[in-house]
């Protein structure tokens, strides 16, 4: 009974890890997208991919 707890305290932790990881990179993902729409509404484009062959 003892190592039940030990691998269901283990299990436990590696979940709450992983769905703070999760629940971190939503968040992050919400601040970053009204980061890039603000600076578009200023007028800040992303510039275009240029290729191995475009002029500088």
């Amino acid at each position: 009974m003892s190592h039940f707890v030990f691998i269901a305290a283990s299990y436990g932790a590696a979940a709450l890890g992983l769905g703070l990881l999760a629940a971190w990179l939503l968040v992050d993902y919400g601040q970053q997208r009204r980061a890039l729409a603000e600076l578009e509404a200023r007028g800040l484009r992303k510039r275009p991919r240029r290729g191995p062959g475009d002029a500088a």
